[in-house]
């Protein structure tokens, strides 16, 4: 068992206040709590996101389109699981209608690609696919764990004035100027079992209680477990919510009956 080491990473639209059980040090707007990638499960990276302002309009590469450009890391293919909203909170992705890659150069230029893009009411529970190429926004007022490619590189198109660089030029040669499809969005019960992503990348489930045994057999290698309600063990570790360990296997964990945990293994 190894528990990852957690990362407190400031950012000017982060919050001073955060909901249970993290806490911002005093005089700190967190943004993410990042969970460091470990050799096992070195292509997968998980955070938690908290906002109070509106995330830069941008997009992210596909592992090809990351080597032709140049990068020195892959692309990045994520998804969000939104686990709290203030009231009115949206997320931007996808346009509303097909736009070609000049216009929307024109729109990140003068900043109207914000009201060009679909921005989606969200509460808790709401789910999101986010295929490389997608054009995206994280609103203000979000608290959402992400699940995604071990990778940093975003293309920022427009970030609403604040003084940091855009990349035009690479986020216009990887964005899909079209809408997003409505089959990557879906709405969870706040209870049960439920598949969440089986992409290219990673598979994950959010399993309520006990793992049946073909999830068990699912995630027979190494993985993620983050637990969300109640505790598991793990390696003689009690697991809490705000916590994420690698495990060898489902199997190596103790889940019970009255915990809810997110579980993640690379494709």
């Amino acid at each position: 068992m190894s528990l990852l080491a957690v990362r407190t990473v400031e950012k000017p639209w982060g919050r001073d206040q955060l909901p249970a059980p993290f806490m911002a040090p005093y005089g700190k707007r967190i943004g993410e709590i990042w969970f460091e990638p470990i050799e096992e499960v070195c292509s997968l990276l998980v955070k938690y996101i908290f906002t109070s302002e509106k995330l830069s309009v941008q997009v992210h590469p596909d592992d090809a389109q990351a080597k032709d450009l140049g990068e020195y890391d892959t692309g990045k293919e994520e998804c969000w699981l939104v686990i709290d909203a203030e009231p009115g909170a949206t997320l931007g992705i996808g346009f509303h209608e097909p736009i070609g890659p000049e216009a929307m150069r024109a729109a990140a230029l003068d900043g109207s690609i914000e009201d060009l893009l679909v921005w989606h009411p969200v509460q808790a529970g709401d789910f999101f696919y986010i295929p490389a190429g997608t054009v995206h926004a994280i609103g203000a007022g979000v608290s959402l764990i992400e699940i995604q490619q071990n990778s940093d590189i975003t293309y920022r198109l427009y970030d609403y004035g604040r003084p940091r660089p855009l990349h035009l030029d690479k986020g216009i040669a990887v964005a899909k100027g079209e809408p997003y499809a409505a089959a990557l969005h879906r709405h969870l019960s706040p209870t049960g079992t439920v598949e969440l992503a089986r992409g290219p990348y990673f598979t994950a489930h959010r399993v309520e209680g006990v793992p049946d045994a073909a999830l068990l057999t699912e995630y027979a290698g190494p993985m993620l477990v983050l637990p969300r309600r109640g505790e598991v063990e793990l390696g003689g570790h009690v697991l809490r919510p705000g916590e994420c360990a690698a495990a060898p296997a489902a199997s190596a964990i103790t889940f019970t009956p009255e915990s809810q945990s997110i579980l993640v293994r690379a494709a």
